[in-house]
């Protein structure tokens, strides 16, 4: 997402330059930042080549591949010619068909091939000629796998200093892409013993493109399982590696603690030497005193990305997570923060003395390196600053290595030795409202309001009651509902099951037959979802348990600018999907878009099952 400041400053830029910032984020595998500044661009140059062309590809790089698709036909690309255009339609076909499984797999597979070597039977370029034999070997058609590959190779050797491949000429991002499908065609030929040196040379010319290297990583992957070769190879050709970590907060001078004051020192050693043998490093997590600040301190000397999420408020959380520290852990504290690629809240407003917040965050943190280390292909580990003891409540470090153990992740300790301070119970007002986590949806059915007074109990008894009865398959998952007129109000405690429930009823409304039912076939359901922490307090007028909040506020402000048969989410959303769910579900990133009622803009999300284009 574009900052405020980052926006201003753009606003004068030449389509050029607006393209040269994309590609700047896109290199760094930041797909979402990249897309948005694509969009910016296209705002004030809405007939660019280029950037339509780059916005198309920076989703598909993001697996966002039916809205990319739905994009490149919206620009009217198939119409362009050019080698680069006409190529990513063939990508999409590609994407397209490694989507699918079985007959249909192979069957798109290869009309992907062919759509491939059309253009490089017109254009002659190796990058057609290398993914239409990569997509014939995915098809079974071998022997025109290997012809073209063969072909690829005598491609390059034209240009070619050496057999090796290694070019003196061209800028580096043409010389990575001529190594990468040198080594690519030498592999569909079954020449892997060959390809090691090339690699090597490959890792230097991508000269931190993590994009390009995420490309071919996945594509080299895709041909090593199909001809049963070693995936070992790409062990060595690695993008940064995505860190979540966290920690115990420092004690102050003479007091006790979790992480002991004496052992800042040893446990400095400590980061700076794994940061030492970790060359490129992108990282997630927060800012309090003690291990965050030491982590986060390491990871800008060794001038890696740091992502950082907060709690609530900026200053409440420096009074009740860094001060307490004592030194000069506050002045530590705005270094880091005012050093940060980007800064996120589970909420700016009050902490009221709430643990959930710090759960919540730590979910948030831990979910966004999840997405990332995905968009990047690459290796994603914990670095954890732990005292080896279990949790004894649902937050804290050992709640948060908890968690990360379930997803089956790697994870790096640091140990500490100190006497961990347990907090006394604390006494909840019997007034107080109580705040939980949950996973939200609103809805709303586009076209309700033009229904003539015949049409409205087709529609209770059609509509409403096919959703009814999708709410009611999830039983006791179900935490609230409501319905005001068209409106729908659902609660659940995961976001998984608030994503089924999504997908559910839009399957629900895709199946009703308007004509047969007597209602007019413009009606469409519309479905945003949010996850974040919200107020549960009974409500005097339902007579239930209710929910409250900002978070409740957000969620209604995401449905009235979501497409009728869609399901758009937000970041908090995804980013829990993606510690709940095994790959059920992908969440395609659609833009930074304004909210309703001047709400403010958020970063969207298509969700939708993975086995669905």
């Amino acid at each position: 997402m574009m900052t405020e400041k980052e926006s201003e400053a753009k606003q004068n830029l030449s389509a050029q330059e607006w393209l040269a910032h994309t590609r700047e984020y896109e290199r760094c595998g930041e797909f979402l930042r990249a897309y948005d500044t694509a969009i910016s661009g296209l705002k004030q140059y809405p007939h660019d080549l280029m950037l339509q062309h780059r916005s198309v590809l920076v989703l598909a790089r993001s697996g966002a591949t039916p809205l990319a698709l739905q994009r490149y036909k919206d620009y009217d690309l198939p119409a362009h010619q050019s080698e680069d255009i006409a190529a990513l339609g063939a990508r999409l076909s590609k994407d397209s068909a490694l989507s699918e499984t079985g007959a249909l797999r192979t069957s798109k597979a290869a009309s992907a091939a062919t759509q491939y070597e059309s253009i490089f039977n017109r254009t002659g370029g190796y990058y057609p000629a290398i993914n239409a034999a990569t997509m014939y070997l995915v098809a079974g058609m071998d022997k025109q796998a290997y012809a073209l590959a063969q072909k690829v190779i005598h491609t390059l050797d034209r240009d070619s200093t050496d057999t090796q491949g290694r070019y003196n000429t061209g800028a580096d991002e043409d010389r990575y892409y001529r190594l990468a499908s040198r080594v690519e065609a030498l592999m569909i030929l079954g020449q892997a013993d060959e390809v090691s040196a090339i690699l090597a040379d490959a890792f230097q010319a991508v000269n931190n493109d993590w994009a390009a290297l995420a490309s071919t990583r996945r594509q080299l992957r895709l041909v090593c399982i199909t001809t049963g070769q070693d995936t070992a190879i790409l062990d060595a050709f690695l993008p940064p590696t995505v860190i979540h970590y966290c920690g115990h907060i420092i004690a102050p001078e003479d007091a006790d603690g979790s992480f002991p004051f004496e052992q800042e020192h040893t446990v400095t050693q400590s980061i700076q030497k794994y940061f030492d043998q970790t060359s490129e490093i992108i990282a997630f997590g927060s800012l309090a005193s003690g291990a965050d600040i030491l982590i986060a301190e390491a990871i800008l000397e060794h001038g890696g990305e740091l992502h950082v999420a907060l709690p609530f408020c900026l200053e409440e959380f420096i009074e009740v997570s860094v001060r307490p520290s004592g030194g000069d852990w506050v002045k530590r504290f705005h270094h880091c923060l005012e050093s940060a690629t980007s800064v996120r809240y589970a909420t700016r407003d009050s902490y009221l003395g709430d643990d959930q917040l710090f759960t919540y965050c730590s979910g948030l943190a831990m979910g966004l390196a999840v997405l990332r280390s995905r968009y990047l292909d690459g290796p994603i580990n914990q670095l954890a600053i732990w005292d080896g003891k279990p949790p004894d409540m649902p937050v804290g470090t050992a709640f948060d290595v908890s968690c990360w153990r379930d997803l089956n992740l790697p994870q790096f300790f640091i140990s500490v030795s100190g006497q961990r301070n347990i907090s006394p119970n604390k006494e909840t007002p019997s007034s107080r409202l109580v705040r939980v986590q949950r996973a939200m949806l609103f809805g709303d059915v586009k076209g309700f309001s033009q229904l003539k007074d015949q049409e409205l109990l087709v529609f209770v008894d059609q509509v409403l009651g096919r959703l009814a009865d999708v709410i009611e398959s999830f039983g006791d998952k179900v935490c609230f509902r409501n319905t005001w007129g068209d409106g729908i109000f659902v609660v659940f405690e995961e976001a998984k099951d608030a994503a089924l429930c999504a997908i559910a009823m839009q399957k629900s409304m895709s199946d009703l037959h308007h004509n047969e039912c007597g209602l007019p076939k413009h009606l469409g359901l519309r479905l945003g979802g949010h996850y974040g922490p919200i107020y549960r307090a009974n409500d005097p007028i339902l007579k239930v348990d209710n929910y409250f909040g900002a978070h409740v506020s957000c969620t209604a402000r995401i449905e009235p600018v979501t497409p009728e048969g869609c399901v758009y989410v937000t970041e908090p959303f995804a980013a829990m999907l993606a510690l709940e769910d095994d790959a059920v579900f992908a969440c395609d990133y659609v833009g930074n878009i304004p909210a309703a009622k001047g709400y403010g803009d958020l970063s969207m999300y298509l969700l939708r099952h993975t086995n669905s284009t």
